[in-house]
């Protein structure tokens, strides 16, 4: 049996006396949100991430790298036996991206595509394919990647990924993602 307490009929009559007058309030003020479209989220982040990516490639700013020669570089965070292992072939790509036939703007655009996709899905390393032509995209390429926080190296790709024609690129990982043996 429950045990509840019951009121009296004089407690039952000085509440009555103490709201007389007094009126039920209209709730009014609810707001309804309308479901959530996880899938509208994910794609408008997606382009976020794509136009944040694009921000940081600039025509104006050059960066030091060397253009004669083999092309490479590293940020000053990362070990030079990385390079070393781009060189030799150690990082084999699981992207691959072909520039053949773009013009600038597609080609920042593809590359922008390609890093934010590399992060997303945990990937490390990649081939960019410039080609040779008149050599504007492989001018170009280099400095656009270097001005990118993501990029930790990058080195002309070994033949067997296209030579002077392309080039392998290390991409960080964001932190929630990256191993925590190494980042200790």
């Amino acid at each position: 049996m429950k045990n509840k307490a019951l009121l009296s009929d004089e407690d039952i009559k000085l509440f009555r006396e103490s709201v007389c007058g007094t009126r039920q309030l209209k709730q009014d003020t609810r707001i309804w949100l309308k479901p959530v479209n996880r899938k509208q989220i994910r794609q408008r982040r997606h382009e976020l991430d794509q136009q944040n990516a694009e921000f940081y490639f600039s025509d104006e700013y050059q960066p030091l790298i060397n253009q004669q020669g083999t092309v490479y570089y590293l940020r000053k965070d990362i070990s030079h036996y990385e390079i070393k292992k781009l060189r030799r072939g150690d990082y084999i790509p699981d992207l691959f991206l072909d520039l053949h036939g773009l013009t600038q703007l597609q080609a920042k655009r593809e590359v922008a595509a390609l890093i934010t996709a590399c992060q997303q899905e945990l990937i490390t390393c990649a081939c960019i394919m410039h080609g040779h032509g008149k050599n504007i995209l492989k001018k170009h390429l280099p400095f656009w990647l270097a001005q990118h926080p993501g990029i930790k190296a990058f080195h002309q790709a070994p033949k067997q990924f296209g030579g002077n024609a392309a080039l392998l690129i290390l991409i960080e990982l964001p932190e929630e993602h990256s191993d925590p043996v190494n980042s200790k």
